[in-house]
């Protein structure tokens, strides 16, 4: 299992499985520069070859609803890490 950690002042994250899909919530709180990593991270998977691994849906107040499929869940995390939305991930075993 992986687990991340975020820094609660600057981002939230919230996520559901969802049948074959994960679905997040991520909301910038402030203008921070998490919003322009935000940005490359869907940028990254907007542009690669596979069209269906990560969908971005972006609203209003810096929140971006992400549906990731459960195949793509670790590149997805792994990217948002890259990109220093996240503070630290780490492989946890499964309960």
């Amino acid at each position: 299992m992986l687990t991340y950690r975020y820094d609660h002042q600057v981002i939230q994250i919230s996520e559901v499985a969802n049948n074959d899909d994960f679905e997040f919530r991520i909301r910038i709180i402030r203008e921070h520069p998490c919003l322009e990593a935000m940005k490359k991270v869907q940028q990254e998977f907007e542009h690669n070859r596979v069209y269906t691994d990560v969908l971005f849906y972006v609203y209003p107040n810096h929140e971006f609803h992400v549906i990731v499929r459960k195949d793509y869940y670790t590149d997805f995390v792994l990217e948002l890490m890259k990109h220093r939305l996240l503070q630290q991930v780490e492989w946890v075993p499964a309960p």
